[in-house]
C-alpha cells in the first residue's frame, strides 16, 4: 500500500494542474474533468496503488481522487461562468493539496495533532500564496497588494486546517470548495492594510490561540477556530473588535476550569476536561463572524453616508450583542453550575443541577457581570460606543442569556441540541443589540 506521504505528493501533483488555469481561460476546469474521467476507469495497477486511500481498496475505485477532481472542476467552472476570480480557484486547490502534503510529512516525525495542524497551515498557506501570485503573473495583473495575498493565504490555510481537523480524509471536496468560496468572498472585501499589519494580526491571533490550547481551554479544532475567527475579526473589524471577542474566548474558556471537578460530579461540566472544540466556538461566535463580514462588506455593497454609516453601526452592535450574550451565558452556566437549588426559569420550581433551563441567582449575577465586562471593553476600545451603547450591549447580553435559558427549558434536548440553542441565543442577543442601537439612533459609525 502506498505511503501517505507519497499519496499526498501524487495529489499535490494533480492539484498543481490548477496553475495552468489562467492560460486556459474558459477551459480552466477541463484538466480536472479529464482527471476525474480517467480516475473512474482505473480499478487496479500502479496508478490505482499510487492514489488509493484505505477506503478505496475495498471497492476498487478511486473515490478520493474522483471527488477531489470533481470539486476542483466545479470551482474551475465557477471561475469561468461566474464572478469567482481565477486566483480563488487556484489558491483553494493548492491550499488543500500542499496543506495535506506538508501535514503528512511532519506527521512522520510527530503524532502530536498540533504539529499536523501547523504543518497543514504552513503548507497550505505557501501553496495558496504561490497559486495567487502565479495567477496574477499569468494574467498580467501586478496590482495585487502583498498584504492581501498574505491575508488570503493565511485565511484559506486556517479554514482548510480547521475543516481537515474535524472531517474525514474523504471529505476533501468539502474542504476545497469551502476554501474557494472563502477566498472569493474575501477578495470582494476591503484592503486589509499592510503586510506589517497582517503579520501582527497573525502573530497575535496565533499566540492567543496556542495559549488557549496550552491551558487546555481549547482542543486543536477549537484553537484553529479561534485563530481563524480572530484573524478575520482583527483584520476586517479592527483591534477593538478583536479585543471584545478575545475577552470572551479568554475568560469564557478559563471559566470552564472553575471548580471543574465539582461540576463534573454534578454532571454539568464541559466535556474533554473543559477544552472547547470547533462546534462550541462557532455556536457561540458564528453570529459575531457574520457581523464582522457584513461590516467589512457594507462599504461596498451597502454604501451609506461615509461608507459604513448606520449599516456598519448596526453590524457593530450585532457583533457586540452576540458576544455579550455568549459571555453572559457561559459565565452563568459555568459559575452558576456549582451552586445548589437551581430553579427552572419557566416555573421557578426547584430542579436538579444540570437540568436544561435551570438558573441560580449566582449564575444570573455572574452572567450579568460578563455582559457588563464586554460592554466596558467595547466602550474603552471602540470609539463609536459611548455610555448609551454600553447599556445596549449589556441589555443585549442579558436578553440573550435569558433566551438561552428559556430555550433550554422548552426545546433543548428534544428538538434542539446545546450548540443550536447557543447559536439561537447569540442570534437573539445580536438582534437585540442591533435593533436597540438603531432605535436609539446610536448605530452610526463615525
Amino acid at each position: 500500500m502506498t505511503s501517505t506521504v507519497r499519496r499526498a505528493g501524487a495529489f499535490a501533483g494533480v492539484g498543481s494542474l490548477a496553475l495552468v488555469a489562467p492560460l486556459l481561460g474558459w477551459a480552466a476546469a477541463v484538466p480536472f474533468a479529464v482527471v476525474a474521467g480517467i480516475a473512474v476507469l482505473v480499478g487496479d495497477g500502479p496508478v490505482f496503488e499510487l492514489f488509493a486511500r484505505p477506503g478505496d481498496w475495498e471497492e476498487g475505485r478511486l473515490h478520493g481522487l474522483i471527488g477531489f477532481a470533481l470539486a476542483a472542476t466545479g470551482l474551475g467552472l465557477l471561475s469561468t461562468v461566474e464572478a469567482m476570480p481565477t486566483l480563488a480557484f487556484v489558491g483553494a486547490v493548492l491550499t488543500l493539496v500542499y496543506g495535506n502534503l506538508a501535514a503528512q510529512v511532519v506527521r512522520r516525525r510527530s503524532t502530536d495533532p498540533v504539529v499536523g495542524a501547523v504543518g497543514f497551515v504552513l503548507g497550505g498557506a505557501v501553496g495558496c500564496w504561490i497559486g495567487i501570485l502565479a495567477t496574477a503573473l499569468l494574467n498580467g495583473d501586478s496590482g495585487v497588494a502583498p498584504a492581501f495575498v498574505v491575508f488570503l493565504s493565511a485565511s484559506g490555510a486556517l479554514l482548510g486546517a480547521l475543516l481537515r481537523s474535524v472531517l474525514f480524509e474523504r471529505d476533501d471536496p468539502v474542504v476545497v470548495l469551502s476554501v474557494g468560496l472563502l477566498l472569493w468572498f474575501l477578495w470582494e472585501l476591503t484592503d486589509p492594510g499592510t503586510v506589517h499589519d497582517v503579520g501582527i494580526a497573525l502573530a497575535v491571533t496565533v499566540a492567543v490561540g496556542y495559549a488557549s490550547y496550552a491551558l487546555d481551554t481549547a482542543s486543536v479544532s477549537g484553537m484553529l477556530s479561534g485563530v481563524f475567527l480572530g484573524l478575520l475579526t482583527i483584520v476586517l473589524g479592527g483591534i477593538g473588535w478583536f479585543a471584545v471577542i478575545i475577552v470572551f474566548f479568554g475568560i469564557g474558556g478559563l471559566s470552564t476550569k472553575f471548580r471543574y471537578e465539582e461540576k463534573a460530579q454534578r454532571g454539568v461540566a464541559e466535556k474533554n476536561e473543559g477544552a472547547r472544540g470547533s462546534s462550541n466556538v462557532f455556536s457561540n461566535a458564528a453570529v459575531a463572524l457574520a457581523a464582522v463580514l457584513a461590516y467589512a462588506a457594507a462599504p461596498i455593497h451597502l454604501p451609506v453616508g461615509d461608507g459604513t454609516g448606520i449599516a456598519g453601526g448596526i453590524f457593530l452592535y450585532a457583533f457586540a450583542g452576540s458576544i455579550s450574550t455568549a459571555m453572559s451565558d457561559t459565565l452563568s452556566s459555568e459559575i452558576g453550575g456549582v451552586f445548589d437549588r437551581p430553579r427552572l426559569i419557566t416555573t421557578l420550581k426547584p430542579v436538579d443541577p444540570g437540568t436544561d433551563g435551570a438558573v441560580t441567582w449566582q449564575g444570573e449575577l455572574a452572567g450579568t457581570a460578563g455582559a457588563t465586562l464586554i460592554a466596558l471593553v467595547a466602550v474603552a476600545l471602540l470609539d463609536s460606543v459611548g455610555p448609551t451603547g454600553a447599556g445596549v450591549i449589556l441589555v443585549a447580553g442579558v436578553a440573550g442569556m435569558t433566551v438561552d435559558s428559556l430555550l433550554g427549558a422548552t426545546v433543548e434536548g428534544g428538538r434542539l441540541g446545546n450548540q443550536s440553542v447557543n447559536f439561537l441565543a447569540t442570534l437573539s442577543g445580536g438582534a437585540v443589540g442591533a435593533v436597540l442601537a438603531s432605535g436609539l439612533g446610536i448605530a452610526a459609525v463615525a
